[in-house]
This record gives C-alpha cells, sequence and structure tokens, in this order.
C-alpha cells in the first residue's frame, strides 16, 4: 500500500537544476523534491510520497486527510509525536528540514 502525506509548501528553491521546497507537515517541516510539480506555489498544499511532491490538493481535501491521520493516530494511542510525522517516516518522507 502507498500512502501520500498532504502538506503545506512553505518555500521553493533550485538546487543543483532540481526545484526543491520545503514542506509543512503539522508543524513539521520537511525537505521534498518538486520536480514533478513545476506549476506549484509557496501556499499550496501537495500530496507527498517518499519525499517526493506528486500532486496538487486543495486545502478542504488536506483538511479531511489530516482528520484521518488523527482518527488513526487516536485508534493507536501513540501519543509520542505529531501523526503526520509518524506517517512520513514511516513512508520514507525522511529527514531533510
Amino acid at each position: 500500500m502507498c500512502l501520500g502525506i498532504p502538506g503545506k509548501l512553505v518555500e521553493l528553491r533550485q538546487q543543483d537544476e532540481l526545484m526543491m521546497g520545503k514542506v509543512e507537515f503539522g508543524g513539521i517541516v520537511k525537505e521534498v523534491c518538486m520536480a514533478y510539480l513545476p506549476e506549484a506555489e509557496v501556499g499550496d498544499y501537495v500530496l507527498v510520497h517518499v519525499g517526493f511532491a506528486i500532486s496538487r490538493i486543495d486545502e478542504s481535501e488536506a483538511e479531511e486527510i489530516f482528520r484521518y491521520v488523527d482518527e488513526i493516530e487516536q485508534l493507536s494511542g501513540d501519543a509520542d509525536e505529531p501523526p503526520a510525522l509518524r506517517a512520513a517516516e514511516m513512508h520514507g518522507e525522511g529527514d531533510g528540514s
């Protein structure tokens, strides 16, 4: 099963001929490759899978996904770190902050 995590794009920059960005996941900011979404702009919500932004989504869709992640977090009972960060780490988003 593949899991994409929604986040808000807070920064864009060029790095070695590759568009990169910083995406915020519930207060945690991670480095993300933006090569698949050249049209993305700061402030957009994007769906991230294994360190790559793979699609833009609207804010209401992102909020719906956040609610699902919160429900999963409540069911798991693991409140040591934010659910978006746990999900990102479980699916290879890495620590690129």
